[in-house]
């Protein structure tokens, strides 16, 4: 179960990154809510393709998931800036209680890519230095 969990993460982060090359990149620099916010769109898009591939290499996917783990929590913030502004994605309005529910969901995302990628027990084992443990 665990392998299937890492293979639709992995597939949905390179869909997700996929979309930072398309149109919709302009969309998703205007709830990124910091300067430079197409290039940042554009690095996120790059490291979308990235983790997968070491998602899927069984030897770095459990310091890949905390790494990703990261990763959803600092793109968190244009979640939450779509939310608090109430902007559109993808030139549609949203919802404010899906807007908002985006934001909880994060954290199940989280939940899942560490259970998934057996990175808590990394954790365990190094600490911080969990995330610094390419073995």
């Amino acid at each position: 179960m665990k392998t299937l969990s890492v293979l639709i993460i992995s597939i949905g982060f390179f869909c997700a990154g996929i979309l930072h090359f398309t149109d919709f990149a302009h969309d998703l620099a205007a709830i990124t809510p910091l300067p430079f916010a197409l290039e940042i769109v554009w690095l996120t898009g790059i490291m979308e393709f990235i983790f997968p591939v070491f998602l899927l290499w069984p030897k770095y996917r459990a310091v890949t998931g905390l790494w990703l783990s990261i990763f959803c929590l600092a793109v968190l913030t244009a979640n939450i800036n779509m939310a608090v502004n109430n902007l559109p994605m993808f030139g549609q309005p949203v919802a404010p209680w899906i807007a908002w529910l985006r934001l909880p969901m994060q954290f199940v995302l989280i939940a899942w890519i560490i259970h998934a990628c057996d990175s808590m027990q990394l954790l365990k084992r190094y600490g911080w230095r969990a995330f610094f443990h390419w073995q």
